[in-house]
């Protein structure tokens, strides 16, 4: 393979050199920003030799090469272009430009929920294996080892505000650690813990204002609103606040007049945007049953091709930090259309002759069965079309079944097959079932669907 050959057709086919504004890549796949993504001929780049897919995804030109060859390309490509390596981070940013408002706030979203999801997992695991042993009583619940690990299990919710005024601070442009700081003043000890309210709880006469004293331990949007808040009035301070008091004036006053926004007015109302959306997907769950699963399992992938998804972490955290939910039953319906896109991608394998879209169908596949789809969606099932249709068949025939069945997870950010280990414990044979009904479901209706597979 020439790929010093391939970059200089790849800059020709993306519309010059002085059409890209920036490249990047990832383990696998070329990231791209162009000036106008109208000069890229994804059709002639999806015919060179190496490439895998081509798609269009936040913003950015995507060209699949996989691991090892996408390295030697982006080499040969920044030469031939001659432009500077640009970091995942910048390729991003520079990509958040193009996009719409909603797609801006679904990348805010994700920026500030995604360095948090390990902890949510490993939280969600804890849950889980002490749900085995409450469910088998292999200890009691006075076990010093089953206290210790609930511990560890409701650590990560109980402070979720400060790890999220951590990351929300560092994307809104303030200081990350008054942003924590400001989570720590919403889940302070003199504050009823949100998950013991039902035992009543105190309120305090401020200037004739009655003040429920209630954390927000668990909670996404109370401080969501209340480090924006506190990121533009940082800002606001920086500029009027002498250099020489900065140090001292400017943290003192954020956080002495974001915590009294915060526990009197931004609080209040947070809590009650999350109770209310949560409120209504719980009852959406409740009372439409398999039609709910029916109809997000379906459309899930449909949002997924937008960029919105990644907003779905905000109201899942929430779900999971809500005393009266504490699971997250949308998590399951993603994965059942997750893994419905491999079983789409994979049928393809059988009806096509081509070894180049053969090459491609397997690793598509098998990483959407992990919870990774867009080179199942953007590089197979979108291309031809009707293997997306099956998908989207798949993925409700697999939502209806997981929430007929009641199938809750433990945490955020794990689907498809790996998303068995958040499982609650009494689910687990009921989610495998449905990720069964949705792959096989996709696999054999884009298996009896006509459409010409080809090289194109």
């Amino acid at each position: 393979m020439d790929i010093e050959k391939i970059a200089r057709q790849l800059v020709s086919l993306l519309g010059g050199s002085e059409n890209i504004a920036s490249a990047a890549h990832c383990a696998t796949r070329l990231r791209l920003v162009l000036v106008d993504d109208t000069k890229a001929d994804k059709d002639a780049i999806n015919k060179l030799e190496g490439v895998k897919g081509c798609f269009s995804n936040a913003g950015q030109i995507q060209i699949i090469f996989g691991t090892g060859l996408v390295n030697k390309v982006h080499a040969a490509f920044i030469a031939v272009a001659g432009i500077s390596e640009s970091s995942k981070s910048e390729a991003a940013n520079i990509a958040a430009k193009k996009l719409n408002p909603f797609q801006r706030i679904a990348r805010l979203l994700s920026n500030i929920f995604v360095p948090i999801i390990p902890a949510i997992v490993a939280s969600g695991l804890l849950m889980g294996l002490l749900g085995l042993m409450k469910t088998n009583q292999w200890v009691s619940p006075d076990n010093a080892l089953y206290i210790m690990l609930d511990m560890c299990s409701s650590a990560a919710f109980i402070i979720l505000p400060i790890l999220i005024g951590f990351t929300a601070a560092k994307e809104f442009g303030g200081n990350p650690y008054l942003g924590a700081t400001l989570g720590g003043i919403l889940t302070h000890p003199a504050l009823t813990n949100a998950w013991g309210v039902a035992a009543g709880f105190n309120t305090m006469d401020f200037f004739g204002l009655e003040v429920a004293m209630i954390g927000y331990q668990g909670t996404v949007f109370p401080v969501l609103l209340a480090v924006w808040f506190m990121s533009i009035l940082e800002k606001q301070l920086r500029k009027v606040v002498p250099n020489a008091l900065d140090l001292i004036i400017t943290p003192f006053l954020t956080v002495i007049i974001s915590g009294f926004v915060a526990l009197l007015v931004i609080g209040p109302i947070g809590r009650l945007l999350g109770d209310g959306i949560s409120f209504i997907l719980s009852t959406l769950i409740t009372e439409a049953g398999w039609l709910a699963g029916l109809i997000f399992g379906g459309l899930y992938s449909v949002i997924v091709i937008t960029g919105i998804h990644h907003s779905f972490h905000a109201v899942e955290a929430g779900l999971l930090g809500n005393p009266n939910i504490g699971v997250n039953f949308l998590l399951p319906i993603w994965a059942m259309s997750n893994i419905a896109q491999g079983g789409a991608c994979l049928a393809v394998w059988f009806k096509t002759q081509d070894p180049k879209i053969k090459a491609i169908t397997i690793p598509s596949g098998f990483s959407a069965m992990l919870g990774i789809t867009e080179a199942a969606i953007f590089g197979i099932n979108l291309r031809y079309g009707k293997p997306f249709i099956a998908a989207l068949v798949g993925g409700a025939a697999g939502g209806a079944w997981v929430v007929a069945c009641h199938v809750y997870m433990t945490a955020v950010g794990l689907t498809a097959i790996p998303g068995i280990a958040i499982v609650q414990a009494g689910s687990i044979l009921n989610y495998i079932l449905g990720l069964i009904i949705a792959f096989i479901t996709a696999f054999v209706v884009s298996l009896v669907l006509k459409y010409k597979v080809e090289s194109a």
